[in-house]
């Protein structure tokens, strides 16, 4: 039998972006008729390893050797050239132009011959795709039919597919995977990126594991259990930092009623989710990048709508309330992305701090006023600056959050939704931030956090609701949150239960 022949060698590949080392050093193959599978939590550098592959990134250090031969220049046009194609977990069409004229941007051969070659590909592969329809009509299954046909149109030796099934139903997912059967056959190598572990042991020849930037598990599949797996995935240690800051007790709430009660709430990419969140505790929602969190931190704000169920905060029915009632009522939300919706970025501090509570009460102010509360919130959160008056956007991104919160315990809100509060700040700005929400717990704030932060929602959590394709079917306890436990959750493999809490 001859060798399958090496597709793909990545030797020592580093990346990092201004001080944050997010590559360290990664060495991988692919070879003929392989499937890969990638497998990594958030920020485990999966994507850029993925976008040094096909040239959109550069590799500060390390080798790349395509087919035994080593490139020494790497772009897109030459990845392309030599095989190397994408298909992204969101497709990138053009809506209003057929699934012809899509496949063929790009291409110099004659229209004739890409629709034969095209029409013999979807008949080979099984799939019924008509190539007059406009691609703002495909199911996204189909819109990845059409990239992966894209892919092979271009003569593609190594695909790269990229979660390819969070958005597919079970006979989709059926139909792909005979499709990645198929294409092993001709000798295609394929990178699986997944989330998935029930998939990598259905379809893949090999799996790697990455973990803060670093190959920890290699090897062919066979070699593999799913507990293996979820060990490599841990982080290196899995040392206790902040124990001393986060002293938590188990919480007897019995004859208590919660501050926020979510009744089966179905909505946008998540169904049938309940939890509840009581006086002065922290309650995480786990998961992993794609898995419903913020859809449904949005939802209960009042951003996204909800199809079914109930929302209740301190007992009234808030789940078909506008924004501004939501706020009102005593809710209140710090979003992912700090830049875009969490700051005004051309305008002062003191305006960015002041902003909502002037808003709330509707009255006019002097500027007093605003100093007044601006000064205690600056003390309070030990915010870095140089005047009031400086623009939000030349601080820190630790000192940038500090200001978000301070807007919003502004309000005096009973319940307080996270999403990502640490997210691109530094260490010491992380530490600030874990002291506000423990001060923020110990004055009866309720918190509903969400993070990716393997380490940050085990040391802050109380609680653990742990949120798996749109579902929630794990609830950790005290006694029961562990890196493993909650890593465990993320990727649905989970299988104990807490009988002290209610999911």
């Amino acid at each position: 039998m001859e060798e399958s022949r090496n597709l793909v060698k990545l030797e020592n590949i580093q990346k990092s972006f201004n001080q944050n080392k997010v590559l360290k050093g990664v060495s991988l193959e692919l070879n003929q008729s392989e499937v890969v599978s990638i497998i990594g939590g958030n920020g485990a550098g999966k994507s850029t390893l993925m976008k040094i592959l096909t040239g959109v990134y550069k590799a500060d250090a390390g080798s790349i050797e395509l087919s035994g031969e080593d490139i020494e220049s790497f772009n897109p046009s030459i990845a392309h050239e030599k095989g190397i194609y994408l298909v992204p977990q969101e497709p990138l069409l053009f809506p209003n132009m057929t699934v012809e004229q899509n496949l063929t941007i790009g291409f110099h051969k004659n229209k004739y011959e890409i629709r034969t070659e095209t029409q013999n590909l979807v008949e080979e592969l099984g799939w019924d795709l008509d190539l007059d329809r406009l691609a703002i009509s495909l199911t996204i299954a189909e819109q990845q039919q059409l990239e992966i046909i894209k892919g092979l149109l271009r003569n593609a030796k190594v695909l790269i597919l990229d979660e390819p099934t969070s958005a597919l139903t079970f006979s989709e997912t059926k139909s792909l995977f005979n499709v990645i059967e198929k294409l092993k056959c001709t000798g295609v190598g394929i990178f699986y990126i997944t989330h998935r572990l029930d998939e990598v042991f259905q379809i893949s020849t090999h799996a790697v594991i990455l973990r803060d930037g670093k190959v920890t598990l290699k090897g062919k599949i066979d070699l593999f259990t799913k507990d293996i797996l979820i060990n490599g995935l841990l982080p290196e240690g899995n040392e206790n930092k902040y124990t001393d800051i986060f002293e938590k007790k188990e919480a007897n709430h019995e004859n208590e009623e919660p501050i926020l009660k979510v009744e089966n709430i179905s909505g946008d990419g998540f169904r049938g989710i309940s939890f509840e969140v009581y006086k002065g505790e922290v309650v995480g929602l786990a998961g992993l990048v794609g898995a419903g969190r913020t859809e449904i931190a949005e939802a209960i704000y009042g951003i996204n709508h909800v199809k079914s169920g109930k929302i209740t905060l301190s007992g009234k029915d808030i789940t078909k309330l506008s924004i501004t009632e939501t706020v009102n009522s005593g809710l209140a939300y710090i979003p992912e992305d700090r830049f875009l919706h969490g700051i005004f970025s051309i305008t002062s501090v003191r305006h960015n701090i002041t902003a909502q509570i002037i808003k709330r009460q509707g009255i006019f102010t002097k500027r007093k006023f605003e100093e007044q509360i601006t000064s205690e919130y600056i003390n309070r959160l030990s915010i870095k600056l140089s005047s009031q008056d400086d623009e939000i956007q030349s601080l820190s991104g630790g000192n940038q959050q500090k200001a978000v919160i301070a807007r919003i315990l502004s309000t005096n809100p009973k319940l307080i939704i996270m999403d990502e509060p640490t997210r691109g700040i530094d260490a010491a700005a992380r530490s600030d931030i874990y002291s506000i929400i423990t001060e923020l717990k110990e004055q009866g704030y309720s918190i509903l956090l969400i993070s990716s932060d393997l380490e940050e929602i085990e040391r802050i959590s109380d609680r653990i609701y742990a949120i798996y394709r749109g579902t929630c079917k794990v609830c950790l306890g005290l006694k029961n949150i562990n890196a493993t436990n909650v890593m465990k959750a993320a990727f649905g493999t989970y299988e104990g239960s807490d009988p002290h809490v209610k999911v």
